[in-house]
């Protein structure tokens, strides 16, 4: 620190004599009066010590010169101006009481010459190093195309001119057609059109390609960059300007287009919120969300001790509670209710996985179905305003306990008489990463250099991020009032093996082997999201809302009752009578 400090004072010491002397140089026209010269040692010594102060003042000598920025900047034109500010000031008053000569003779213009000369240069050369680092072309060794026009570009070709980081930018590839910014220049790089991709990749020698901007197209882009032999594909946060590997997730990522920040913000903010299987990966994600969104208490609610704890550590921001118990046990969740005033209610809790359903039936029944009914019942007795429960695609004609399950609640939430609760159910497809889905465990096979396990060579699955489905489930309490189902938009259902071969590209492990080793008990091969054709808009593209499915609640509730007590064999007879599109099939084989 003290080494710096002597160096730039030494510098500003040598910069601010030439500026002063070329003041008066330019002054005179290189002919300086001999009256004038032999005051200048004073004066140069008092601008001097006022400059040393001011710019000392304003940590202009503790700035690092390969980081300088704007700020720094402005402190030296502020220390510039406050320093021959009073230095003016002194020689006014020295023309005012003759007594104080001791600057006397001295040009105002010389002032201005040496005021301007000063702030120039010393500015230009602490900025200089800056400029060169930043500015300078490297070597190229790795050819690199920066895909997408955003604040992104500038930091990633500043790194990579630093040598933080091992790419070489040569040219910028704009995604948004027609754009006022093709063929213009960022930091010495062209900007192209899109419609030039291959031309760039082939003209430049592209290896590697970093993308900047979130873009729903990035599985297209993906597919064509590998076609064009770029085997190097990199994404950066727009958040964090991190720079990692293209995920799965990223590649399938849909990027809601209608997502309503402001309206789910005024809808959680100050709001006392339960979330049930707030370990699990909805439940998870929806208590971080309510967490962003300035919920006021959050009351975690899990049977898991592991997941409640680890949710519990990940809430930091928030004030929250957490419950170790298991929903089907109606007095413990009594209690829950009795303590807090609860404004919203989300219903995540559940059991999700099909086979594992399918092995146990009775435990899936009462945990999803019995387990369900006395959150919903217990909202509306304790008249807490909104519950959202969350369902799922399998609901739909469903083929598996899981599904018929869901479907029963769904069934329940639209019949009960609510009161004064507003109770909505919203159903989406898989979400991308979650626990036990396709994705781990296709990762999990190619990283051993296993072959990858299909279930059938036509199976399709809907997918969606899991921050971007909690924050249309979100979006959908903003809108209910009660009775719907609300039904994300999951965009074009994605084939399973092709699924397989894009992580098979994206890992560079092409050579791997893909067995299909026939349907699951209760596995369908489409999922669908509609019952009926019966679909209704809402003020978001994303989010469709069913009418209504009305049937005897009554008779609902004695049906459910005489589970209860049942066998499997009779429980799953009795899901039949109550959703009679539930088709069992236990063992579809190939």
């Amino acid at each position: 620190m003290k080494s710096r400090i002597i160096f730039f004072l030494f510098f500003d010491l040598i910069i601010s004599a030439i500026t002063l002397y070329s003041a008066y140089l330019l002054r005179f026209n290189l002919d300086i009066p001999s009256s004038m010269i032999e005051k200048i040692p004073t004066i140069f010594a008092t601008i001097f010590i006022l400059k040393f102060i001011f710019l000392y003042m304003f940590r202009v000598y503790f700035l690092i010169w390969r980081l300088v920025s704007l700020q720094d900047i402005l402190n030296i034109i502020k220390a510039h101006i406050f320093s021959y500010g009073i230095f003016t000031a002194i020689v006014l008053t020295s023309l005012n009481f003759y007594k104080i000569d001791f600057l006397l003779p001295i040009p105002k213009s010389v002032i201005i010459i040496d005021f301007a000369l000063s702030l120039g240069i010393i500015a230009i050369l602490r900025m200089g190093r800056r400029l060169y680092f930043e500015n300078r072309i490297p070597e190229v060794s790795n050819p690199t195309l920066i895909i997408g026009v955003d604040e992104g570009v500038d930091f990633i070709i500043k790194k990579a001119r630093r040598g933080k980081i091992p790419y070489s930018p040569v040219a910028i590839l704009d995604l948004k057609k027609d754009s006022k910014k093709i063929n213009n220049y960022i930091s010495n790089l062209k900007v192209y059109g899109i419609e030039n991709l291959e031309k760039v990749v082939t003209n430049y020698g592209i290896k590697s390609v970093i993308v900047t901007k979130e873009t729903s197209s990035l599985d297209a882009l993906f597919e064509n960059l590998k076609n064009l032999g770029v085997s190097d594909f990199k994404v950066a946060s727009p958040i964090s300007n991190k720079i990692k590997n293209v995920s799965i997730e990223d590649l399938l990522a849909r990027h809601p287009k209608d997502l309503d920040l402001e309206a789910i913000q005024k809808f959680i903010e100050g709001k006392r919120i339960l979330i049930t299987g707030a370990g699990g990966s909805i439940g998870s994600e929806l208590s971080k969300q309510v967490e962003k969104f300035g919920a006021d208490e959050i009351l975690l609610l899990d049977h898991s001790e592991y997941n409640l704890y680890q949710i519990g550590e990940n809430l930091k921001n928030s004030k929250h509670k957490n419950y170790l118990l298991n929903i089907v046990n109606r007095d413990d969740l009594e209690k829950v209710f009795q303590a807090n005033e609860i404004d919203l209610v989300l219903h995540s809790a559940a059991y999700k996985h099909v086979p594992l359903c399918e092995e146990n039936i009775g435990s899936a029944i009462e945990n999803n179905i019995f387990g369900s009914i006395n959150v919903i019942d217990l909202a509306i007795e304790y008249e807490v305003p909104k519950v959202v429960i969350i369902s799922t695609d399998k609901a739909v004609r469903p083929t598996n306990v899981m599904g018929a399950t869901k479907r029963v609640v769904e069934l329940y939430a639209q019949n009960v008489d609510s009161g004064n609760s507003e109770i909505g159910a919203v159903r989406f497809g898989n979400v991308l990463g979650s626990s036990g889905s396709v994705i781990p465990k296709f990762k999990k096979l190619i990283e051993n250099n296993q072959p990858i396990t299909v279930t059938h060579p036509d199976i399709t699955r809907y997918f969606m991020l899991v921050s971007e489905a909690c924050q249309l489930v979100l979006q959908t309490g903003t809108v209910s009032q009660g009775g719907e189902i609300f039904i994300l938009d999951m965009g074009e259902p994605v084939k399973i093996v092709d699924l397989a071969e894009k992580m098979k590209k994206l890992y560079g492990k092409e050579s791997l082997q893909i067995e299909f080793i026939g349907l699951r008990p209760g596995e369908k091969k489409f999922e669908e999201l509609l019952i009926s054709d019966a679909e209704m808009k809402t003020k978001y593209e994303s989010i469709f809302v069913t009418e209504p499915t009305k049937i005897d609640f009554r008779q609902l509730q004695k049906d459910i009752s005489k589970m209860l007590f049942a066998d499997e064999v009779r429980k799953l007879e009795i899901l039949k009578n109550i959703v009679p599109e539930f088709q069992h099939n236990q063992n579809l084989g190939n």
